[in-house]
């Protein structure tokens, strides 16, 4: 308590970003005596031998540290709340939701920028723009960049927009723009200066287009609820137009001088969604994505938080940017697991952004092709509102969907006849092919023709993948990563066989069987650098590569108007798998990938090969559709008491030594034990799916319950019991509410 002989103490009660479920609290030294708090201000704090950036939640009048014991908080960083009230209420929440340090929640919430950076002033950006005080008429500068027609383009883009472009904004629109900006600085026809935020400058908006009735009637009955929060889910099919049903729900938000929040799962679907809204819209966007530096990221999110940008893109962290007025949130292939976090603070931002539409009293819209199971069982419900678009926009039918059998057939690097048939037969006919392979590298793994030796990783229950550019091994687990072997570790054999094939084996071998076509594999290993993903997008676009290899980054979202054929090259592993969702995230896969083809004018086709066909996940995708499959698999998850039926949540634990992860887990069952926990019920200590990962034995306690409210009594219960146990010291753990699998 407060002693009376330092009756004019300040306290405050701060959030460090620590793994302890509790806040702290600090006094403030006298000058800071006549300063305004407020929640969401940053301070400098001692913490341990550690100064660590924490956030303020509130002041208060007692503390039950001793006024002499109490640290002295370092510095006030924030003259006002970097966290808006809407924000807080929602991290508060979700702190307490996902059982998650509250520290940690806050600092999710802020850019890497503030987090390390005790200024809180927007970074600045270049920006360039034509050069009004030059002399020089329109017509001779038109004339002279006639032999330069990049400069054209470039500085044609610049006359389009009144405050000038920057970078992020020049890359959303032109590739290569570098040297002709130089060059056109040295004419003097731009200026280059600096701006506060980055802002994608609005473009004169594009009225030519039209809605079928399908698009009008979403448009009016989402319209209809502007004004009150609701959840509306969008189902529509591949090709269906549902960004233009985006569009034109952000126009009358906009026109209401309201934000908007557009979640999508991927940064690979952020330059054709941003172009298309660019083209559109009237105003200022952002975007928000793990390829943005530090200071590019907090100017957006600066921007974005002080009105400054109107429209706010990006992916899962983006649900806790601060706006002033939201009027709209979308969460585009709302199913995608990309909106759930898999480690640290394991929240998921789809959910979250049905709660932060709530408390803004504002509409949400869902999307997607393949709704979620959860998403259906809520439509079922009631609770959400569903729109069908059951026609793609331009008429076109869906494509044919076809099941090759593998069995009994010769594979040309795990390709059948038939299916090297058909890509010959569409490439002839000028069409473009996809291959979806969901494996990256070259071959799963390196075996030893002579004694059956594999290339296991060291660290994990797994085998290393084979990138044969590279010429080395590399665990998708784990991460590590080491030179591929001449021989075998085990008896010297160099009779070395690449097992199986990823990516790279499939574009090496079809680059040689057809060497007049352009072949471009898309993936994460290929599209590492700035600009790459781009790149190779544009020139799918375009149809300049003929054939594209790819996972699931080029499974959703993209439109690619001259691509005619879909193979989708491996789909048994799922089809047995052992983790519950599995059927579902297949199922949705399928779906998705099969609508890239036939979009535009050509018909598309589908081949799915399978050693499996008659498998009925299969037979209903193929003869029904993913509507019938996703009613069927809600009905098996109520009859077994899965999710969304139930409520799950998993305490995982892992360490180097495997009888310390089992020790803490028996006594966390212990501890569970000692409460009346009826309503709850658990399962384990069982080993994870994979016991081994990246050195790490890793067990997990499964809970399930009726209700959320019991479970989570229970959890805010439990997860303080086992804080303070000495087995929960040698070892990592974490609690996982609604987790996305169980792997």
């Amino acid at each position: 308590m407060i002693t009376p002989e330092m009756p004019n103490l300040r306290i405050v009660k701060v959030a460090v970003p620590c793994p302890l479920h509790k806040t702290f609290d600090y006094r403030l030294n006298t000058e800071y005596s006549n300063k305004a708090i407020e929640a969401g201000m940053r301070v400098r704090v001692p913490f341990g031998r550690q100064k660590l950036v924490g956030i303020i939640i509130e002041e208060i009048q007692h503390s039950d540290v001793p006024a002499n014991r109490l640290k002295s908080v370092i510095a006030v960083l924030d003259e006002t709340s970097l966290l808006s009230a809407d924000i807080l209420k929602l991290l508060f929440w979700a702190a307490q939701y996902y059982v998650h340090p509250l520290g940690d929640v806050l600092q999710t919430a802020l850019p890497v920028y503030l987090r390390s950076n005790d200024d809180a002033t927007p970074p600045l950006t270049d920006v360039w723009r034509i050069n009004h005080k030059q002399n020089s008429p329109q017509e001779e500068i038109q004339q002279t960049l006639k032999r330069a027609p990049k400069q054209q383009q470039v500085y044609q883009l610049l006359s389009e927009s009144k405050n000038g472009l920057d970078a992020e904004a020049l890359n959303a629109v032109t590739n290569n723009w570098r040297s002709p900006i130089k060059a056109l600085l040295e004419k003097k026809f731009i200026e280059q200066d600096v701006k506060p935020a980055v802002i994608i400058a609005n473009k004169t908006a594009i009225q030519d287009f039209s809605l079928t009735q399908e698009q009008s009637t979403a448009i009016e009955s989402i319209r209809s609820h502007s004004h009150e929060h609701s959840v509306h889910v969008l189902n529509g099919v591949t090709g269906s137009g549902k960004t233009e049903v985006y569009l034109s729900l952000c126009e009358t938000v906009l026109a209401a001088n309201q934000q908007v929040l557009i979640l999508v799962p991927e940064i690979g679907l952020t330059p054709q969604l941003t172009q298309r809204f660019r083209e559109r819209l009237n105003t200022n966007i952002v975007v928000l994505h793990s390829a943005m530096n530090d200071r590019q990221r907090y100017a957006a999110w600066h921007a974005a938080s002080t009105n400054h940008a109107q429209l706010v893109i990006g992916t899962r962290s983006t649900i806790f940017t601060p706006l002033t007025d939201l009027g709209l949130v979308i969460v585009d292939e709302e199913h995608d697991g990309s909106y759930k976090q898999q480690d640290g603070f394991r929240y998921n931002a789809r959910d979250l952004a049905i709660l932060r539409a709530k408390n803004n009293n504002a509409p949400i819209v869902l999307g997607s092709a393949t709704p979620s199971i959860e998403s259906l069982n809520n439509i079922n419900e009631q609770r959400y509102i569903v729109h069908y678009l059951k026609q793609r926009a331009n008429k076109k039918p869906m494509p044919s969907i076809k099941l090759v059998n593998l069995c009994s057939q010769k594979l040309h690097e795990g390709m059948a006849a038939t299916l090297l048939s058909a890509i010959k037969q569409h490439l002839e006919q000028q069409g473009q092919v996809l291959l979806f392979i969901n494996r990256r590298g070259f071959a799963p793994l390196l075996m030893c023709h002579d004694c059956g030796w594999t290339t296991n990783c060291l660290r994990c229950d797994a085998h290393m993948t084979f990138h044969k550019g590279r010429k080395q091994l590399h665990c998708h687990h784990c991460g590590s990563q080491r030179p591929a072997p001449e021989q075998c570790d085990e008896c010297g054999s160099t009779n070395i066989l690449a097992i199986g094939a990823g990516t790279e084996r499939i574009e090496q071998y079809l680059q040689s069987v057809f060497p007049d076509t352009q072949v471009s594999r898309i993936e994460r290993d290929t599209t590492r650098n700035k600009g790459i993903l781009e790149d190779k997008l544009e020139k799918a676009h375009s149809g300049e590569s003929g054939i594209l290899v790819g996972t699931q980054m080029l499974a959703k979202g993209h439109d690619f108007p001259n691509l005619t054929l879909v193979c989708i090259l491996d789909t048994d592993q799922a089809l047995f798998s052992a983790d519950f969702r599995a059927a579902e995230h297949l199922a949705q896969l399928i779906t998705q990938v099969s609508g890239r083809a036939g979009r535009a004018e050509k018909a598309g086709e589908v081949l799915i090969q399978t050693h499996h066909p008659e498998h009925p996940l299969l037979q209903t995708l193929l003869h029904k559709g993913y509507p019938a499959f996703a009613n069927a698999a809600l009905k098996e998850r109520q009859a077994a008491g899965l999710p969304p039926i139930r409520h799950l949540a998993l305490l995982r634990c892992e360490s180097v030594e495997s009888s310390s992860a089992q020790s803490f887990l028996d006594h966390a069952i212990e501890q569970a034990g000692l409460v009346d926990s009826k309503k709850v019920d658990l399962f384990g200590p069982l080993p994870a799916p994979m016991e081994r990962r990246a050195g790490r034995f890793r067990y997990q306690i499964m809970l399930q319950s009726d209700g959320r409210k019991p479970l989570h009594q229970f959890l805010s219960w439990w997860i303080p019991q086992l804080q303070q146990l000495a087995s929960a010291r040698k070892v990592r753990w974490s609690v996982d509410v609604d987790p996305y699998d169980t792997f």
